[in-house]
């Protein structure tokens, strides 16, 4: 049976960058590394809308990509 490790975490933060020609929007992501894995999602959350509070360009998503190793027991 193999099991799960989650080792590390990452949290993105995807931004809207204008419109291209077609009229869809332009993403831009930027990424925090090392991430708390015990973070919930309500903390990434809160944290996630602090920053877009300063940045320049309007708040798309938040996401939260995760890495973890598995190994059989």
């Amino acid at each position: 049976m193999a099991v799960s490790n989650l080792i590390s975490s990452q949290l993105q933060l995807v931004f809207e960058d204008g419109l291209d020609d077609s009229g869809r929007p332009v993403l831009r992501n930027k990424n925090f590394n090392n991430v708390k894995t015990d973070a919930t999602p309500d903390q990434l959350h809160a944290v996630a809308t602090a920053i877009s509070g300063l940045q320049q360009r309007p708040l798309h998503g938040v996401e939260r990509n995760d890495a973890s190793e598995l190994f059989e027991s």
